[in-house]
């Protein structure tokens, strides 16, 4: 289907993007990206299996872990499918009502991860700061409500999204720039003022992800103010050790979000390619690299992998 210019139509049809002029490789392309899913997908399942099956494993900061691993599983699940459909079958269409859902759930799933990274943060910062204290604080129950509160945060602050499309009719090229819709991505492509769409989208960018961000920098701050505090190097030493992993973890989220979404809104002029390889970095690492760092960084949480598989 060619792309559609000066048209009207509020059913649209969008085509998704892969890399451009890269057709004749495609095949080859999608090898990669069939590993970052494979290793994705089973990389989550195992922390999710080896935490839900141990009950040594059972503490606030591996609970916290488990959330982030079934997010980074949705993520997988809702981007990767189209991305393999453009370079093993060629299948570049996507209709409104399905780019709409797509986007709502790839939107959500950052929010509430955007959110369980602060969470995690306050769990560090809570177990450097009152160790003794720790399991108690953070009890089961209280976890299962943080962890609500985080899904009903991202509902809330992404349902808007889809509706706020949808009521637009479509009158530009439908040639989308990513291999997967992205709400920033479709208003675009509206033919009516997007004024009310660019504003929210702003807000939700900085009532979430900016937000969250300066929290956990805070939660740093204070956690680097105890740690200094400690007499022993070694505890010193040992207690900065046991943040490494969530700090791995937010630095392969909020950076790759940050470029991205700057690169949406003020980089007119760069190179479409550019925009692509962000955008699949942004979405697809994370899940990739969050069960590798976890499980190389955590001794428990790597000692009970060795034993499951290895044994």
């Amino acid at each position: 289907m060619s792309p559609v210019n000066d048209t009207k139509f509020s059913s649209a049809v969008f085509l998704l993007t892969g890399i451009p002029r890269q057709e004749a490789i495609h095949l080859w392309i999608s090898l990669p990206f069939c590993f970052m899913y494979i290793i994705s997908i089973v990389g989550n399942s195992v922390i999710l299996f080896i935490i839900k099956t141990d009950q040594s494993l059972h503490e606030p900061m591996y609970m916290f872990l488990s959330i982030l691993a079934v997010t980074d599983l949705g993520l997988s699940i809702a981007t990767i499918p189209t991305i393999l459909g453009i370079y093993l079958f060629n299948s570049r269409e996507i209709s409104l009502d399905a780019c709409l859902s797509q986007l709502f759930f790839i939107h959500f799933l950052q929010c509430t991860e955007s959110s369980v990274l602060l969470l995690m943060a306050f769990d560090r910062f809570i177990a450097i700061r009152d160790p003794l204290r720790y399991a108690s604080i953070l009890t089961v129950s209280r976890i299962a409500k943080m962890g609500l509160v985080c899904l009903l945060r991202g509902v809330a602050i992404v349902f808007p999204l889809p509706f706020l499309l949808k009521r637009f009719q479509y009158c530009r090229a439908n040639v989308l720039s990513h291999s997967y819709c992205l709400h920033q991505d479709v208003m675009k492509l509206a033919c009516s003022d997007i004024t009310v769409n660019s504003i929210y989208g702003l807000f939700v960018t900085f009532l979430t992800m900016g937000l969250d961000l300066l929290l956990i920098f805070v939660s740093y701050v204070m956690i680097l103010k105890i740690v200094l505090s400690i007499a022993s190097r070694a505890e010193c030493l040992r207690a900065l050790n046991t943040c490494v992993s969530h700090l791995c973890a937010v630095v392969l989220f909020y950076a790759q979000e940050i470029s991205l979404s700057v690169l949406h809104r003020f980089g007119k002029g760069s190179s479409p390619l550019l925009q692509i390889c962000m955008g699949y970095i942004s979405l697809l690492l994370p899940p990739l690299m969050n069960p590798i760092v976890y499980s190389m960084k955590s001794k428990h949480l790597r000692a009970r992998i060795i034993r499951v598989f290895f044994k």
